[in-house]
């Protein structure tokens, strides 16, 4: 399946419009960019930069927008005398390949209006199910270079119903990387990790990310989804991330961050946390948004696994394990525990931390007790229609 448009793009445009980000990254970014737009003559995405971005980082040139912009009019009207000759011969296939080739022209030079609706020309006069699947995928990569997340899944569902009415193997994988990614982008941490992990093993789907990246996504949401048996099996033990760690240094922060979780290592998995949000979870235009939430959620796991051991430890020690100091420990269980996700208590003037772990059994029993008395309010409910049933009958 062919790159278009080329999402390597969009992320360098996310690392120009984040000033945060280191400075060697948003110089290599903006190479990467310039050079493309150059190379690929990409007036629609050079005019989109300058007009509704705003990006200063990008000069603008009117001359050479105009060349470009030529070029590119000039180049899609010869893609349309393929559907113009299509049309005169009655033949709708000639026609809808024609508009594909239109539409893939348009996304690989940044124009999502021009692009959508000659894609969505071609869906229409497509017969074959399997060329409607390819369409939309690239409706939705295109949405995803320019963060259309509101109407990715609304694309995603017409996917799916397409692929149950007869969608081959290789393009149901495919669905699972592209609603894996769509997942991870929301914040569906869960539903990302079991799409992404069972994605692995038969990845084809390098026209949205590469293989390295798929692994990262899977690992950094396998990494806040699953319980530490899983993890283990599914991630630490994983032949696809175990292949990749000795030629893909950029994993090795995420395969230290869920093997310290695993092993109890808890200082280890604090300084490999940071790292990961460092160099995985800021740089990514997929995660970035949820970069707090993430690095949040992971120390309560940590926290929460370290409590389930004890009844009560000490706030030094638990300070301690974690390689922080007890002021921010302190600081940092008071604000999970008034929302009930850590079930603790901190006596500031012992220190100590006493759990208090919900009683399971008595839980189970008060819900037991609960279904009990509904299953007897609908039966008596029951006997008493087959009881006045039964009285109109004699009567």
């Amino acid at each position: 399946m062919a790159q278009n448009p080329d999402l390597s793009l969009a992320q360098d445009i996310f690392v120009l419009r984040t000033p945060s980000l280191p400075t060697e990254l948003q110089e290599e970014s903006l190479k990467h960019l310039l050079k493309a737009i150059d190379d690929k003559s990409m007036a629609p995405l050079y005019y989109y930069l300058h007009s509704t971005l705003g990006m200063s980082q990008i000069p603008w040139d009117e001359a050479k927008y105009k060349e470009m912009a030529e070029k590119n009019e000039e180049d899609a009207k010869a893609l349309e005398k393929d559907i113009e000759e299509g049309e005169e011969a009655g033949g709708e296939m000639e026609m809808a390949e024609g508009w594909v080739k239109v539409g893939e022209f348009w996304s690989s030079v940044g124009d999502k209006e021009k692009s959508i609706f000659a894609l969505r020309k071609a869906y229409d006069l497509t017969p074959g199910l399997g060329s409607k699947i390819d369409i939309i995928f690239t409706i939705i990569r295109v949405r995803l270079f320019f963060d259309d997340m509101p109407f990715i899944g609304t694309e995603l569902e017409n996917v799916k119903v397409l692929i149950d009415r007869g969608g081959d193997w290789d393009r149901r994988n495919r669905l699972k990387t592209y609603d894996g990614i769509y997942r991870l982008s929301i914040r569906q941490f869960s539903e990302a990790a079991d799409l992404l992990l069972d994605s692995l093993s038969t990845f084809t789907s390098t026209e949205i990310c590469t293989y390295e990246e798929v692994v990262a996504y899977a690992v950094l949401s396998a990494g806040v989804a699953l319980g530490r048996v899983p993890l283990k099996t599914k991630v630490i033990d994983s032949p696809e991330v175990l292949s990749l760690l000795p030629t893909t240094p950029s994993l090795e922060p995420l395969a230290t961050m869920t093997n310290s979780l695993y092993l109890c290592d808890y200082a280890t998995f604090f300084k490999a946390l940071l790292e990961v949000d460092e160099s995985h979870l800021k740089v990514n235009r997929y995660i970035a948004p949820h970069s707090k939430y993430y690095v949040k959620e992971m120390r309560r796991k940590g926290y929460t696994q370290l409590l389930e051991s004890y009844k009560a430890l000490s706030l030094k020690s638990m300070a301690d394990a974690f390689g922080v100091s007890e002021e921010f420990l302190d600081n940092d269980l008071s604000k999970f525990i008034p929302q009930k996700k850590i079930n603790c208590v901190i006596d500031r003037v012992n220190g100590i931390i006493e759990t208090n772990r919900p009683d399971n059994k008595n839980a189970q029993y008060q819900k037991l007790i609960k279904q009990g008395d509904v299953l007897l309010t609908r039966l008596q409910k029951y006997g008493t229609a087959v009881r006045m049933s039964g009285s109109e009958r004699v009567a």
